[in-house]
């Protein structure tokens, strides 16, 4: 009879790869190019927690707790708060004729 190997999984975080800007920004792009709010939204989670939270907290105001919430899957932020995520991340958003 044959052992079983137990192979230990551990969740994926993309935000453990996102180490330079450019990174980050094609990351972000590549999300919102597909359009999904849900996707856009956990893509902002995502660069936030790799350039970190707390120091994205003091520029937007918002406390921690709340931005973990608003920035992740199953969150729905309002657009002020997307708005300044946006800003202190960075990045602008605008619109362009597709």
């Amino acid at each position: 009879m044959a052992t079983k190997t137990k192979i230990k999984t551990m969740p994926y975080d993309p935000a453990e790869f996102l180490e330079t800007e450019e990174a980050m920004a094609g990351y972000l792009a590549a999300c919102m190019e597909d359009g999904d709010p849900a996707l856009i939204t956990d893509a902002l989670g995502v660069i936030a927690r790799a350039k970190g939270m707390t120091q994205l907290s003091r520029e937007t105001g918002i406390a921690r707790e709340a931005l973990y919430r608003a920035l992740s899957k199953k969150g729905n932020p309002a657009f002020s708060t997307v708005s300044k995520v946006f800003k202190a991340l960075g990045y602008r958003l605008e619109a362009r004729p597709v």
